[in-house]
């Protein structure tokens, strides 16, 4: 693929994705008017630019990023009581989770850019991204309890960002955190001035573009499997992990240029 704006990058379209020559793409939620919600259009769009992404063997890096006052503020609660069907939530929450799963599933980093309010499935969102990195002006809060509502699907990755007690503190009051809270918590990684945004992300991009594709493959995949395991097993899966990374050429430059003190040179 070559630098382009793909079919999904209309200015009508709820989401709009770009790739650059370095394999950078860029998916830019696209639905300010409505805080970019997560209603059945855009679960569509995310999820055919997340398997483009997938499919593109010269991707590098992903930045989810949001058009607007609002980064994401979840689902879209006008759809859904306009169809009270549990067969309609189950399918609904179903896709939700099947987007989120593809961004941890992709062989490449996922960094939140959040420029503003992240609520619910937004928070979700932000949680499910490998890194994120927040305006000073950011907030993150998962309120569906104030309306009759537990945010469970968004617990699922919440949980596994900050402790416990914080995460289900925010799940039963529905109270909102500030972005330097949310860092504090362990929800991102970066906070900066709202003017400073692009280029905190920019230098975070350039980190990962600056490693070899092939051993952040590896690294993902294992980070996330790992978690959900046993010391024990988790132990016997990062060996084999490493086994197999040594094994690969960039391992195998890598230490050599350590050894002989030069910078490694990455195969294209």
């Amino acid at each position: 693929m070559t630098d382009c704006l793909t079919d999904l990058s209309l200015a009508d379209s709820p989401l709009l994705h770009t790739r650059d020559a370095r394999g950078m793409h860029t998916l830019t939620l696209n639905a300010p008017a409505s805080f970019n919600v997560l209603g059945e259009a855009m679960l569509a769009a995310l999820q055919q630019a997340l398997d483009t992404v997938r499919g593109d063997d010269g991707a590098r890096v992903v930045v989810l990023a949001a058009n607007g006052k609002a980064f994401c503020a979840g689902h879209n609660l006008k759809e859904m009581r306009a169809s009270p069907d549990l067969a309609y939530y189950q399918t609904l929450f179903a896709r939700c989770s099947r987007v989120m799963l593809a961004i941890q599933n992709l062989p490449v980093p996922v960094i939140a850019r959040v420029q503003g309010l992240a609520t619910a499935a937004g928070c979700q969102l932000v949680a499910q991204c490998d890194l994120a990195v927040a305006a000073d002006s950011a907030r993150f809060g998962v309120n569906g309890i104030d309306a009759g509502l537990f945010c469970a699907t968004p617990s699922v990755p919440l949980v596994r960002n900050m402790a416990p007690k914080l995460a289900m503190e925010m799940l039963v009051t529905g109270e909102f955190i500030s972005a330097d809270e949310a860092r504090a918590r362990g929800l991102v990684n970066r906070v900066t001035p709202s003017e400073a945004l692009d280029a905190e992300v920019s230098r975070l991009v350039d980190a990962v573009l600056s490693k070899p594709r092939e051993a952040l493959a590896l690294g993902k995949q294992l980070f996330y499997k790992q978690r959900e395991m046993g010391v024990e097993a988790a132990y016997q899966l990062a060996g084999q992990t490493m086994a197999c990374n040594m094994m690969h050429p960039v391992a195998q430059e890598g230490v050599q240029a350590f050894i002989e003190k030069r910078a490694p040179q990455w195969p294209a």
